[in-house]
């Protein structure tokens, strides 16, 4: 029945494709990724009668007119049948993460004041929003009790903050984990004193503190020293608190105590006690404990016992059932490459029932009848929405291979969800339970009629180890038959990301180069995920031999269909496909350009460089120190084969871009220049690892405009030799 209803579903999108083709005029432009809007956060009431999400454009900035901003804002859908979506939120600071009130007459939601998120409550229907929060250190991820007259967030307090809180910290208790701080001993370097440069040791040492804190040193002592754009030694603390929803000017009542780091709670259905899942424990220094814990409290905060807690492991996205008799999470080992295990048990404890899903879920979300369980999962290519009978232990794929859910909700036998597909990069759908009835609720990105297509085409091989490779062509826009045309390989980053019609992310870029004339085949190499663990961990000390044979297998069987020109392949790619780019352009010299974006070149320098540094030790099993890792790092570096490179090259980088560091883009363009070869290196103010996903909108138009440039000042497809 699911590969009927799939097969239905692919000959539907290609009809629908076909039809919109004879009716749509112009191509792809540059500019049309700034009239994308991305849904996300779909949510419903208790009845199901409801839903709200939120709706992402982008939109002129106030502040420059040459320069635009992404803005949120919240949206309200019936679910019965014709119900038509309705703006709710118009503020300048827009709105994100709502929830429903139990009764569904209230939503609560997340705006920033004075560069603080705070929670704020209004209508249902529409009208005057209510701060609800004034909490210093800002408010997240508002959740309602179950009676309505309490409002559970959560906030993010530095360390140093926490420890000199009277009010979260009265008793002045100090980490049991050590501070890291060379020289001291009890973590007595978070104590307190008047500072004065010249009076005792103690408020010589405050006087450096204050320094610190304005911003005049940073000094490192903790082992993750990057976030994702700068270096900083602050370590923050996740505690929950509780706020009445009812009362003017209420104070929020701190429910969590200690040095724990709390990541995500919600109310047991009968709203007499929390889940909540945290930092296994105590005692270990944040950055040294990896592993997460499923706890139980009193609504209040009181007796905080343990569910799920063992060592080397990570317990993630706990929920309880309406029932209050199931909980479901996942389950993972910490410090390798591995898929999550999809567990199901007794709230109360009892056997556990592992779901066959070889496969990383997401969402995990129950029907209202706690008979199912439902989830999203990445699969070939897509983000399929996913359900379990718990009593048969019987699992459905709900949706398309060939289209992404990227936000749903249950509730009451409705199911609505935020879709993203060839024919539109992100709308609103309403179904029901079993997406039998399914019907379109939105008019989101309705420009993309007006636009001529490309349809992705999906092939496979099988590789060296036996591994089914998936990677999809598509023909220029304009394809004519007999014609050839310039071909872009375009990979993925990840290393354990996925590709395919049913990902958002690449939507635009893959449709813009098609509408320019080239082909664009991108695939899924081995270490990708969305194709189950043996698949995922098949580049495991192998991140350059492996999958650029697999990248450059789907390559080779795209120029052997005929229409491409052999003599005009280009390749692309951002992080780890950055690294790949570099790997196969000093292996290999069949591109007549390459461009890398936020790439790793040398593996050694990223293991401190940048803020993903384990990917070193779980990928290439130790530490650059280590003689046989040093060596194999060595081996796998890109950097190490430069004097090959001879493909002239396009480098880019953000310049707040730690999660793969800078350094790595200025080392493989130094390099290249001193060798004399043609390399382009460009950097750009303020972006992070995000730039092309989430970060400024010009600056993302510029760099897909200078690869575009950059690849025909060798390609000539418009007749225009380089100067």
């Amino acid at each position: 029945m699911a590969v009927t209803k799939i097969a239905l579903a692919l000959l539907g999108s290609c009809a629908t494709l076909a039809a919109h083709a004879q009716t749509a005029s112009e191509p792809v432009k540059v500019s049309d990724l700034l009239k994308i809007e991305q849904l996300n956060n779909v949510t419903l009431t208790r009845d199901g009668r409801r839903a709200a999400f939120t709706v992402l454009a982008v939109v002129p900035d106030e502040k420059s007119k040459a320069d635009y901003k992404n803005l949120t804002q919240l949206y309200t859908i019936g679910t019965e049948a014709g119900a038509q979506p309705r703006q709710l939120t118009f503020s300048k600071d827009g709105a994100t993460q709502p929830a429903w009130s139990p009764d569904g007459r209230q939503l609560a939601f997340v705006r920033p004041v004075d560069d603080k998120p705070q929670v704020f409550v209004m209508p249902a229907d529409g009208g005057e929003a209510r701060q609800l929060t004034r909490f210093k250190y800002g408010a997240t991820a508002p959740k309602w009790s179950p009676d309505g007259r309490q409002v559970l967030f959560g906030a993010a307090i530095p360390l140093r903050d926490f420890v000199k809180d009277s009010l979260l910290n009265a008793s002045k208790a100090l980490p049991l984990w050590s501070y890291e701080k060379p020289g001291f001993t009890k973590n007595y370097a978070l104590g307190s004193a008047r500072p004065n440069a010249d009076g005792t040791l103690a408020e010589v040492r405050a006087y450096l503190d204050k320094n610190e804190l304005d911003k005049k040193a940073k000094v490192l002592d903790n082992l993750d020293f990057q976030d994702e754009k700068d270096v900083s030694a602050d370590k923050s603390l996740g505690q929950l608190f509780l706020i009445d929803a009812t009362a003017p000017a209420a104070q929020p009542v701190a429910i969590t105590h200690g040095f724990y780091r709390f990541s995500q709670a919600e109310f047991t259905p009968d709203g007499q006690h929390l889940l909540l899942l945290a930092a296994i424990d105590s005692v270990r220094h944040p950055d040294r404990a990896q592993e997460n814990a499923v706890f139980l409290a009193d609504r209040d905060g009181r007796h905080l016992r343990s569910l799920l807690s063992q060592d080397s492991t990570a317990y993630g996205t706990p929920a309880v059932s309406p029932s209050g008799r199931w909980l479901a999470f996942q389950e993972a080992p910490t410090g390798r490459v591995a898929v999550p295990k999809l567990q199901i048990r007794p709230l109360a404890g009892g056997q556990v029932i592992t779901i066959p899903l070889d496969r990383t879920p997401a969402g995990l979300m129950w029907s209202s009848d706690s008979k199912y369980l439902y989830f999203t999962a990445q699969a070939n290519g897509g983000v399929p929405l996913y359900r379990v009978n718990v009593s048969t232990r019987k699992m459905e794929k709900l949706s398309a291979d060939d289209t992404g859910i990227l936000s749903f909700a249950v509730a009451q036998g409705h199911v609505v969800y935020a879709q993203t597909g060839v024919r539109n990069p992100s709308d609103l759908y309403v179904a029901d339970a079993s997406l039998r009835q399914v019907h379109r609720a939105g008019t989101f990105n309705d420009w993309v009629k007006t636009r001529q297509l490309s349809l992705p085409e999906k092939h496979t091989f099988v590789n060296d180890k036996g591994l089914t490779v998936e990677y999809w062509v598509m023909k220029p826009t304009a394809y004519q038959a007999g014609q050839k045309y310039p071909l872009l390989l375009n990979i993925h980053g990840g290393p354990a990301a996925m590709w395919g019609p049913g990902e958002a992310s690449m939507w635009h870029e893959f449709q813009y180069f098609a509408s320019q004339g080239y082909g664009v085949v991108y695939g899924n190499p081995r270490g990708s995920g969305g194709y189950g663990e043996q698949f995922l961990r098949a580049n495991i000390r192998d991140w350059g031999t492996g999958p650029s044979s697999d990248v450059l297998t789907a390559l080779d069987k795209t120029v052997a269909e005929g229409w491409a020109d052999p003599a005009k392949l280009v390749v692309t790619g951002g992080s780890y496909a950055g690294y790949l780019v570099a790997w196969i352009v000093s292996h290999d010299h069949r591109f007549q350009a390459a461009c890398s974006q936020r790439g790793v070149y040398d593996l050694a320098t990223f293991f401190g460089e940048g803020n993903a540094w384990r990917l070193v030790p779980n990928y290439f099993g130790g530490y650059p120190w280590q003689p046989a890792v040093r060596a194999l790092l060595t081996r796998e570096s890109p950097i190490t084969y430069v004097e090959n490179i001879t493909t002239p090259y396009i480098l880019f980088h953000g310049e707040n871009d730690r999660r793969t560091g800078f350094v790595q883009g200025e080392m493989l363009f130094r390099s290249l220049k001193v060798l004399g070869r043609p390399v382009e290196y460009v950097r750009h103010p303020g972006g992070t690892h995000e730039l092309t996903r989430s970060g400024d909108n010009r600056q993302r138009i510029d760099q897909m405009l200078r690869t575009y440039e950059f690849f025909e000042r060798y390609l000539h497809t418009k007749g225009v030799a380089a100067q």
